[in-house]
């Protein structure tokens, strides 16, 4: 378990896992990670949170929620937000299905994906600012943030087809069963429960709702989901999440 999320943590952050504990975990084993999902996302969700509280008696709570967003984003190498830009770029290309998965394979970023990123990183500034004026209190609210926008992920892994033939989303999409897919979100309740016991499993259950139906709409359009798309329903749970907390 702890081989396991070492090699999860490594492959969806850029913080710094030693190499030798989770040395010996084959690539097609990573499925077996997706329980640790809403584990990392406590983590990343957590050290955004202390560097809120740390920055907001010192330069206010606006700036201190953009440090956050930011610190965020850094802790990820901007992973998720990359495959938030692509699938906006695919997506609303307004193209043929084939097209449009080309265009999420270009590195380039498109007029849509800079749209996409700016709405989705200012969306996260403004509601942590908004719950924070509020009182709130935000290290639970940004781990729990994060932990369901990882947990609600394995809604487009379970029973999905893999819109391409391959890529970093074929280790996880159509290979998660059941029984992982029960656990991952079943630890991601617990966890935003205890964390936040008054709202807390609302806000995750309206999270799923919106990732279901994300889930959805992007097997109409692209015939599956890819691991472009993956980043991005992370980056909208968290901000479903937090606009739950409303």
């Amino acid at each position: 378990m702890i081989r396991l999320f070492c090699a999860t943590l490594a492959f969806m952050s850029r913080l710094p896992v030693p190499e030798r504990w989770s040395r010996g975990l084959a690539v097609e084993h990573y499925v077996r990670g997706i329980i640790t999902f809403p584990l990392v996302g406590l983590l990343l969700g957590v050290l955004a949170g202390l560097g809120l509280m740390a920055l907001q008696p010192w330069c206010g709570t606006p700036l201190a929620a953009f440090a956050a967003v930011l610190l965020l984003a850094l802790l990820t190498g901007g992973f998720h937000l990359d495959g938030l830009a692509d699938t906006c770029d695919g997506v609303f290309s307004a193209r043929t299905r084939e097209r449009k998965l080309e265009i999420m394979r270009d590195s380039r970023l498109g007029t849509h994906g800079g749209l996409g990123l700016i709405f989705i990183l200012l969306g996260k500034v403004l509601v942590i600012n908004e719950l924070a004026m509020r009182g709130h209190a935000m290290l639970p609210a940004l781990g729990a943030a994060c932990i369901a926008g990882r947990a609600a992920v394995v809604l487009l892994m379970y029973r999905q087809r893999y819109a391409r033939d391959d890529g970093l989303g074929n280790l996880f999409i159509g290979k998660v069963t059941g029984r992982q897919s029960a656990v991952t979100l079943g630890l991601g309740a617990l966890l935003c429960l205890l964390l936040i016991p008054a709202g807390g499993i609302r806000a995750y259950l309206l999270t799923l709702v919106g990732i279901f139906a994300l889930g959805l709409a992007l097997k109409r359009t692209l015939g599956g989901q890819t691991g472009d798309t993956l980043g991005a329903a992370i980056e909208l749970g968290e901000l479903f999440f937090l606009l739950a907390l409303l």
